[in-house]
């Protein structure tokens, strides 16, 4: 494991003698448009597993993505290697269907302070609510982004970040009204609370996320990369390139399926990925919105 590898990994080539706002924000981005949010590894017969050397091997080495436990564990290694000041939390994700913060804190993130002030730093969330920066832990600020106007909200207890997203333009009429596309403009992403996680603190919802049959993750195989416009995203069959559209208001959103016969061209060629086992394509009926 070392810094230089993961640096051509992500397409860095700066200097990175001082641990500044300036090239955390370039890092950040460079993360979330070079390696994938994706769970295809449960789809894939293979294991998960949140040991860094482990992580470092699949996604620096061996082209692959990862979901947040990976990515954002990885992620906390490099700021630490580069000598920033960065803590671990665990955030509970918002669910739609509860209308409420799921009861785990099954996503992680980080939280980094630079001259004194805090930020919060998020390369493995995908889709539209994907951050490409930092985001300034400061409450009821609006925060402009690619994907949209991101906020974060002390409630007291917790932290609440939330996105107002543009309207989406699906292309496609057969899939106008597709379950997977968001018709919220403001929508609650996940809380937390500024209390430090070490890795041992998430093992247990590693392993639930990968083997729970009600879980999003084991019913679902995603797939999401960051573009310099957008993003691009295949979830089960679906595959899906969106364009943002800041000065028209809109998300574009150019949808298609596709056959078993493209699953393995699209994740090579789209993002990059050289699976080592067969992907098994799945999409139930499982709330989940890009």
């Amino acid at each position: 494991m070392n810094l230089e590898e993961y640096f051509r990994r992500i397409g860095f080539h700066g200097s990175y003698n001082k641990p500044d706002l300036e090239t955390l924000k370039l890092i950040h981005k460079l993360h979330v448009l070079s390696i994938p949010f994706e769970n295809l590894s449960i789809h894939c017969g293979e294991r998960i597993i949140m040991d860094l050397e482990v992580i470092f091997n699949k996604v620096v080495r061996s082209s692959r993505g990862g979901w947040c436990l990976e990515n954002n564990f990885l992620f906390n290694w490099v700021l630490r290697e580069m000598g920033y000041d960065t803590t671990m939390f665990g955030s509970r994700v918002f669910s739609s269907v509860l209308n409420d913060f799921l009861s785990d804190e099954s996503h992680l993130i980080n939280k980094v302070i630079i001259d004194g002030k805090a930020y919060i730093t998020d390369v493995s969330f995908g889709v539209s609510f994907q951050i490409w920066e930092p985001l300034e832990l400061i409450s009821g600020k609006d925060q402009h982004q690619a994907a949209g106007v991101f906020r974060l909200q002390d409630k007291g207890d917790i932290w609440v970040l939330e996105k107002t997203a543009r309207k989406p333009l699906v292309v496609n009429p057969e899939f106008a009204k597709s379950n997977l596309v968001s018709r919220y403009e403001t929508k609650q992403i996940y809380c937390f609370t500024q209390k430090s996680r070490g890795p041992e603190h998430f093992l247990e919802t590693n392993h639930k996320l990968q083997t729970d049959p009600a879980i999003l993750f084991t019913n679902k195989s995603i797939c999401s990369l960051q573009t310099p416009t957008g993003f691009k995203a295949l979830i089960g069959w679906t595959y899906c390139e969106v364009t943002y559209k800041p000065e028209e208001g809109v998300d574009v959103i150019d949808m298609r399926d596709v056959t078993d016969d493209e699953i393995d061209q699209i994740v090579r060629e789209q993002f990059n990925i050289k699976l080592q086992s067969k992907l098994q394509p799945i999409n139930k009926k499982v709330s989940y919105t890009i």
